[in-house]
């Protein structure tokens, strides 16, 4: 009986310790088998475009292309294509838009190998993996809840500082308006001032700084 070729895989993070250990891990095991790496999400999309992984393992922030705008340029030439995201960032809004973006799974990097390796071979096989933890944070974003893409402009400039009056002015509308968004911003992410609307909105991951 001939032997099963091993699962092929693509490794895509841009910190070198990290991805290191990931290949190791990954190449340890007999029926996998790292066949390309990237630093940053364009070396990604020309090594799944050159190698056409049967897995990729995508880290969400990276250099020049976020994972998030890999995954779907990937999914858009190759709606096939099995996706796994493997990252530090565990906000609602970070995993919503993976999932939405085409990720079959995600998984943090604080969990262990014990996770990673049937995570890998579950979403390579066609499965999805979300974990309890991920999918309880997902459950608390609701689509209500979320903010719109004018609302979203509003908190970026919430948080570089500046003033109603500054925000109307760059962003070509009234204060009034700025005002109603704010008020809208403050109900959606349970904040009582402009500072703590900030730290709620990155710790979602909705906004970076």
């Amino acid at each position: 009986m001939s032997q099963k070729p091993p699962l092929r895989v693509l490794v895509a993070d841009d910190h070198f310790i990290v991805r290191s250990g990931l290949v190791a891990l990954i190449d340890s095991e007999a029926d996998m088998k790292v066949v390309a790496q990237a630093t940053d999400g364009v070396q990604a999309l020309e090594a799944f475009g050159r190698q056409r992984p049967d897995i990729t393992l995508m880290d969400l922030r990276m250099p020049l292309r976020s994972g998030t705008q890999v995954i779907e340029a990937i999914r858009r030439e190759f709606p096939a294509a099995r996706i796994l995201v493997l990252t530090a960032y565990n906000g609602d809004e970070d995993i919503h838009k993976a999932i939405a973006a085409g990720a079959r799974g995600y998984l943090l990097k604080s969990s262990t190998g014990d996770d990673l390796i049937p995570a890998i071979r579950a979403v390579a096989a066609g499965g999805r993996w979300i974990p309890g933890d991920v999918a309880s944070r997902l459950a608390v974003r609701k689509d209500d809840e979320a903010l719109t893409a004018r609302e979203i402009e509003v908190l970026r400039e919430i948080a570089k500082g500046r003033a109603n009056k500054e925000i109307a002015s760059h962003l070509a509308i009234s204060e009034n308006t700025v005002k109603d968004h704010l008020k809208n911003i403050l109900g959606k992410l349970h904040a009582a001032a402009r500072t703590e609307a900030v730290t709620a909105a990155v710790q979602r991951g909705i906004i970076e700084l």
